[in-house]
């Protein structure tokens, strides 16, 4: 009979309603030990049956020494036996990396093995489940969290943050009591708590009418009120310990019950007969299932004597059948913790023994799947490190397999908790090509050579970085160096101080360059090798993003030559984009853009994806870099899919962080906000997550938006920290830095940002971030100039702008339009600037795709035109006006709208006409300023075509169009698309011939 829950059945109803109507929802269930979570689930999994697939899966108690993913493995096992078709099809061409979850599916392909693995990972799977519960609705169900591997948990936690389609719910149940301070679930709690997708059920004790309503199920009979008082009393309300004070009295044991939680869970295992407690001891250390041939084996019992034995425990509700009627479990975890702590020391490893030995002989007693990780569980609990170690190893391969790494470094460091137990003859047989792919090459073959202590850490160390458990990693590498002070090996000792410069990194310790640097020199002289090559190929891609310059470039040359010597292909395309990199920032554009869009198709072709989502990142970077964001859009857009496809989280939010860059530039500032926000929740590291936030703040500084700006300056910072000043991150940092203090009227800490970035200047290849730097506090300057607490300071300033100004390359036409930019800011904060220097930064920038830039200056170029009066003069400083007007209220530029609107107000200028010099031009497009991509989109408009037609035709995005629509409606000074279609017929600027097919001019 089931007792209460009301409400909490209600919000369960309620979710999977939601789900249905194709809304994905999670939600955890957590409760003391024995107040009815499963009970709850199970009676919630029956109703939703009618509706919904359901799927069931439990952790098991073992923890890292059970398979990885265990639940989540048995619970696709179930969806797969339920909707086979659907599966299939979701899962197609994706076998082999979903196998490392769901064996069933064949053998896990080898792969390759980086910290994106398990990401990789963790995105098929998802994109797996949305695709099964695209149209039947589906049920996961998690039981038990508080035992989960932390691959389990690291995979809820990004279902819980990424799912946004199909009609799935995921229901994941903990024991709350269990959850103390330290413990490994906790931190994950506090993450889905702070998400607003996740609902969060708490499950309360009874009260006194439930557990009477309880004992009157268990009984089928109303209880005497005294004694439900007295068990309510006893019991507290928890729904297990009612459940067994209840049975107690009816049998007449509940006298001399002691209040020990223990030897209330052991009172009806004493009970039983000596064969029946025999097996439930077995049973209790076997695991959370434990299949039937294997107590056979090791209970040591006839068959008849067994199946009297196991039918005892049924009977009493000690054990249960699993579904399947292959094996046994406890009906209730509490009691089988307690039977498994009262073992004693010798029998506990005794029978872990048992366990093993019988599984060696016949390994078909349990799953395929489970027979590696169960073994070395056995044998590493039965104290024998013979046989321990090798079977640990094993599972540590069976652990990275499956990109379990956080697992694989637990069972990597009982093997090194066993290497000294271990005799000579055990350890001398063992190859390092047994336990580890991450071999640090040492000029040795590792097919032949012995297994070292150091191989472990190794590869402890390489599973802890790809697994997050960075620290742990820190601290093998810190051991293994100081192993290798009284022991030399510099291939070695390069090897794992490069493992240290990532580390360090990524704990934000430092930039890493000091590690790098001692691999250098311990590397120098040596013949060539993997390690040197990759030594080469990271100390050249650091100083690329660091100090740029010829070291740099002599390092990604020698990458290169040294990977090709040993064949090393990954660190060969690693280094080959670094060089093509250089090639671009030091002004050979052409040649490094070539040699990266080569090693992009060369990756994509060898399905080295690591690299190829690099290639997704740095090649629009520099396309980006000399103001090619049109090229470089569509690129990124192909990048992110592929990024999604192969789990390159971090990849993925570079991208997009970049995407956003681009589409501020191109004028499409609503869909860059919402790219740049999708950046900021996708990364798995904090500093791609940073992009995302810069771009939010820099967007919001645009808009007039200051508090908000102020926001996500300070996300971005903390994502970024102060460790790894990078020029590309610190200089756009000081940018808007720099903006949001002038705005707010800080003129002192904007030329405090500026100086600290001056100081410490702007190495080769940082024009990129340096020229809007500079451009950005020639227009403070200017600004301020009339000030009188500006004027304290400027001359220097002023003067410190034009020395920097004279170090930046000017090779691009954006740097070239930047310099004039620069140059006529600085002229302006003098008070001396004219027509002639803004002429030329208007004529620059309409050669740019940069809507935005363009209208700032085309309202400078106004502001100079009116100071020198004239009637042609103010004809043509309306028309910029009016265009600088149009460009500013689309984009929502606030400032910029504002800053039109008073000098139009100040002239006494009407910006609605329009130019009397446009219809009397002998060429009237170029008289109005429309680009040629304008006129292109004109000639559609005026054929009828809508932005999504234009589009498609000329090979742009529909918010791309609209932009230039709008521009153009503008430029014209008319409302709408009609009368610019008539505008252009009577101005002649498309001949009949020239019109699509079938329009009308």
């Amino acid at each position: 009979m089931f007792v209460g829950r009301t409400d909490e059945l209600h919000t369960l109803n309620d979710t999977l309603a939601r789900a249905r109507a194709g809304e994905p929802q999670a939600l955890l269930l957590g409760g003391e030990a024995g107040v009815g979570k499963t009970r709850l689930v199970e009676e919630f999994a029956t109703a939703a049956g009618r509706h919904a697939v359901v799927a069931v899966g439990g952790c098991v108690e073992i923890g890292a020494d059970g398979l990885p993913f265990a639940p989540f493995s048995t619970a696709l096992r179930a969806l797969r036996d339920a909707l086979p078709e659907e599966f299939a099809a979701a899962a197609r061409g994706q076998e082999e990396e979903l196998a490392r979850l769901l064996p069933d599916l064949g053998e896990a392909g080898a792969g390759r093995h980086d910290e994106q693995g398990m990401a990789r990972l963790f995105e098929l799977t998802a994109r797996l489940l949305e695709q099964v519960a695209a149209e039947k609705p589906v049920v996961l169900v998690l039981e038990d969290l508080h035992w989960a591997d932390a691959s389990t948990r690291h995979l809820l936690a990004y279902l819980f943050r990424t799912l946004r389609a199909g009609r799935l719910l995921v229901l994941a149940s903990y024991r709350s009591d269990d959850i103390h301070r330290r413990h490994p679930l906790r931190p994950l709690l506090a993450e889905l708590d702070r998400l607003r997708t996740v609902r969060r059920i708490e499950l309360a004790r009874f009260t006194r009418e439930e557990v009477g309503r309880q004992i009157a199920g268990i009984l089928a009979a109303e209880p005497d009120p005294a004694r439900v008082d007295q068990i309510f009393e006893r019991s507290d309300g928890n729904a297990f310990f009612v459940e067994e004070l209840a049975v107690a009295d009816c049998d007449g044991n509940c006298t001399g019950l002691t209040d020990s939680l223990r030897d209330l869970l052991l009172v009806r295992v004493e009970a039983l007969p000596e064969s029946a407690q025999r097996v439930a001891r077995v049973v209790a250390e076997g695991g959370s299932t434990v299949e039937y041939r294997l107590i056979a084996d090791v209970a040591g019992l006839t068959e008849d004597d067994l199946i009297e034995a196991l039918r005892a425990a049924v009977g009493a509700n000690i054990l249960t059948a699993t579904e399947a009627g292959d094996g046994y479990r406890f009906r209730h975890s509490l009691v089988r913790e307690a039977v498994a702590d009262d073992l004693l020391p010798g029998e506990r490893s005794r029978l872990n023994r048992r366990y093993a030995e019988a599984l060696e002989a016949d390994p078909t007693l349990v799953r395929a799947d489970a027979r590696v990780m169960r073994l070395a569980s056995y044998w590493y609990h039965a104290r024998d490190a013979a046989k321990a170690l090798p079977a640990v190893l094993d599972a540590s391969v069976v652990a990275r397999r499956r990109h379990a790494y956080t697992e694989q470094l637990g069972l990597l460091e009982r093997a090194m908790e066993l290497w000294d137990s271990a005799p000579t003859e055990v350890r001398s047989v063992l190859r390092p090509v047994d336990c580890a792919e991450v071999y640090p090459p040492c000029g040795c073959d590792p097919a032949t050579t012995p297994l070292r202590y150091l191989d472990l850490m190794a590869e402890a160390a390489v599973a802890g970085r790809f697994g997050g458990e960075r620290e742990r990693a820190l601290k093998i590498t810190k051991r293994a160096l100081r192993l290798l002070e009284d022991d030399p090996d510099p291939l070695r000792a390069a090897w794992f101080w490069v493992q240290r410069s990532r580390l360090v990194q990524a704990q934000a310790r430092g930039d890493g360059w000091q590690e790098l640097a001692t691999a250098q020199d311990l590397v120098r002289g040596l013949p060539p090798s993997e390690v040197h090559a990759e030594v080469l190929a990271l100390a050249a891609n650091w100083s690329m993003v660091h100090r740029p310059g010829p070291e740099a470039f002599a390092a990604a040359e020698r990458a290169v030559e040294y990977a090709r010597m040993v064949g090393a292909r990954d660190i060969e395309l690693h280094a080959r984009l670094t060089l093509a990199g250089l090639k671009v920032h030091s002004g050979d554009t052409e040649t490094g853009l070539a040699e990266m869009r080569q090693v992009l198709r060369d990756t994509l072709a060898e399905g080295v994806h690591a690299v190829a989502g690099r290639a997704y990142v740095n090649l629009p970077s520099e396309l980006q870099s000399v103001g090619r964001d049109g090229e470089a859009a569509p690129l990124l857009r192909e990048g992110i899919v592929f990024a999604r496809a192969y789990g390159l989280m971090d990849s993925e939010a570079w991208m997009r962080g970049n995407l956003s860059e681009s589409l501020y530039s191109l004028g499409q500032w609503t869909e860059a906000a919402e790219v740049a926000t999708r950046a900021t929740g996708v990364g798995h590291s904090a500093k791609p997550r940073g992009a995302g936030a810069l771009r939010l703040a820099h967007l919001a500084l645009a808009r007039g938006d200051l508090a908000e700006a102020g926001r996500q300056l300070a996300a971005a910072r903390a994502h970024w920290g102060t460790h790894d000043p990078m020029p590309q991150l610190s200089l756009p940092l000081t940018r808007v830095a720099l903006g949001v203090a002038a705005e707010e009227g800080r003129i002192a800490d904007a030329r405090a940002e500026l100086l600290r970035a001056l100081d410490v200047g702007f190495p080769p290849g940082t024009q990129r971030y340096g020229w809007p730097l500079l451009r950005a506090a020639a227009t403070v300057e200017a600004e301020a100039r009339t000030l009188p607490a500006a004027r304290a300071g400027s001359a220097e300033i002023l003067d410190r702008l034009r020395e920097a100004a004279r170090t930046l390359a000017t090779g691009a036409p954006l740097w070239q339009a930047y310099d004039h930019w620069t140059r006529a800011e600085l002229r302006r904060a003098q008070g001396m600037d004219t027509v002639d220097d803004w002429s030329p930064v208007v004529t620059a920038f309409e050669h740019l795709d940069r809507p935005y830039q363009l209208a700032r200056v085309r309202h400078r170029l106004a502001a100079a035109l009116l100071a020198v009066g004239g009637d042609d003069e103010r004809d043509r400083a309306v028309e910029l006006l009016r265009l600088a007007s149009v460009v500013a209220v689309h984009l929502d530029a606030r400032s910029l709208a504002d800053a039109v609107t008073r000098l139009a107000q100040r002239a006494r200028l009407t910006l609605t006409r329009t130019p009397r010099a446009a219809l009397a031009s002998a060429d009237p497009a170029e008289a109005l300023g429309l680009t040629s991509r304008e006129r292109d989109v004109l000639r559609l408009v005026s054929a009828g075509r809508t932005n999504r037609q234009i589009a498609e035709e000329l090979f742009i995005s529909p918010k791309t169009a609209s932009v230039h629509v709008s521009n153009i409606l503008g430029k014209l000074g008319v409302s709408g698309r009609g009368e610019a279609a008539a505008m252009a017929h009577r101005l002649g600027l498309f001949p009949a011939e020239t019109l699509p097919a079938g329009a009308t001019p």
